[in-house]
């Protein structure tokens, strides 16, 4: 065979393979770029008594002067953990207003690239919006569980109602039933922010990779030293933009079936008409138990349960 045939050889050859190799670079270039544009979404639950200056029930309260303030606080700490997840490459940011009536955070003043779900009642309360397809969820202003000491006004979904709450024997703070809510979706939760105590159950439930940022350290339940308020702002940012990094070093918080919940009321007459509830057992004068397999039917039934005596 002559040099010239056998180029001619080559030649074809590599024309031949030429469209699956390009093939083969396309396939992988739309990969790469689905991999980038992987939506990013992260939910945010705002509750109101952990944020920064509040240390009071009036300030937590409509009915008071000092309300006002607060909101402007709330919606200040919330977005400066907003923009700490949109520079830490989220995607998209929803928040949920979870504190007393949900409709606390100035609308108006959020941060305009969130979307915010606001009012009550709500399916989910301080979780309604939450689902799989969401890659985190973030806690802002939240605070310990009640019988805590020191902590800013600590108590448990309902202060005038709710004595402690278990789930599977173990005592549960706020952010650890809507932890266990986002666990339910699959999402984990990557940050938290409150004062010291708060944030210390946190990494005691959820674990020390959680992102906390102290705002506040109790000196008593309706007294705190307040941590400088740029820094503050500062560190909620930048704790967020960590948090968004941080995604793989945490894992959904799940409880395992079947569901023990026990709820502990305040008096033996909150017990009296959830005690009436096919499923639920009154196994002491103030004490209602009951399981389920699934979780968020056993949170539901909870809510309802913290609904009728809170009625009383």
């Amino acid at each position: 065979m002559t040099k010239k045939l056998r180029w001619s050889s080559v030649i074809i050859f590599l024309w031949a393979l030429l469209p699956w190799v390009l093939m083969d670079v396309a396939q992988a270039e739309v990969s790469t770029a689905s991999t980038a544009e992987e939506p990013l979404k992260i939910f945010v639950s705002v509750d109101m008594e952990g944020i920064w200056g509040v240390v009071h029930g009036n300030q937590c309260s409509a009915s008071s002067p000092e309300y006002q303030l607060a909101r402007r606080w709330m919606v200040e700490d919330t977005n400066a953990v907003v923009k700490g997840l949109f520079e830490g490459g989220a995607t998209e940011v929803v928040v949920n207003d979870s504190h007393g009536s949900m409709r606390n955070i100035i609308a108006s003043e959020l941060d305009p690239r969130a979307q915010l779900i606001s009012g009550s009642p709500k399916p989910l309360s301080m979780m309604e919006g939450i689902d799989s397809s969401y890659r985190a969820c973030v806690f802002v202003g939240y605070h310990a569980r009640a019988g805590s000491a020191p902590a800013i006004l600590d108590h448990t979904i309902s202060g005038a109602a709710i004595y402690s709450i278990k789930i599977n024997g173990i005592e549960m703070p706020e952010l650890g039933i809507n932890a266990a809510v986002a666990g339910y979706y699959g999402v984990p939760v990557v940050m938290l922010a409150g004062d010291t105590e708060t944030c210390r159950q946190a990494k005691e439930l959820l674990g020390n990779s959680l992102v906390t940022v102290p705002v506040k350290e109790a000196v008593g339940r309706l007294a705190a030293r307040n941590y400088p308020r740029e820094k503050v702002l500062a560190e909620l940012r930048e704790g967020a933009q960590k948090a968004v990094s941080s995604l793989k070093a945490l894992k959904p918080y799940e409880l395992k079936p079947p569901y023990q919940f026990e709820v502990n009321f305040h008096t033996s007459q909150q017990t009296e008409s959830g005690a009436l509830i096919p499923g639920v057992k009154r196994i002491g004068p103030r004490t209602l138990t009951f399981t389920t397999k699934d979780f968020l039917e056993g949170y539901k039934l909870m809510r309802a349960l913290i609904s009728l005596a809170s009625s009383i």
